[in-house]
């Protein structure tokens, strides 16, 4: 799957320091990304936290985490497309991959 493939090219640049090679995360500091429920729960969401960044408590496999993450804005839409079918396909058990038109209409759904 072409998409997973240069999700983990992006992943292992953007995410894999603090989320880890295997999305388990870092401590009580970065939340795994291995929360199937919460990849499910909250995939409208996941694009804005990616390209905006995210400040708050955020609660993951029931641990609380209160982080900051920080924006990066230069992603392109298909560069978040790949990346979040990378972490739900092999981080989260997921069948489905997000495509760069669900990724534009969840951008422009942001909170700002």
């Amino acid at each position: 799957m072409q998409y997973a493939s240069n999700g983990q090219k992006l992943y292992v640049k953007h995410c894999q320091n603090c989320h880890g090679a295997q999305g388990e995360g870092l401590g009580k500091l970065y939340p795994p990304l291995t929360d199937t429920l919460f990849l499910k729960e909250h995939r409208s969401q996941l694009a804005c936290i990616i390209r905006n960044g995210m400040r708050g408590e955020i609660k993951v496999h029931g641990i609380s985490y209160n982080q900051q993450m920080p924006a990066i804005p230069e992603l392109t839409n298909i560069d978040i497309a790949f990346i979040l079918t990378y972490i739900t396909t092999y981080f989260g058990n997921s069948k489905t991959h997000f495509k760069q038109e669900e990724i534009a209409e969840f951008l422009d759904n942001c909170k700002k």
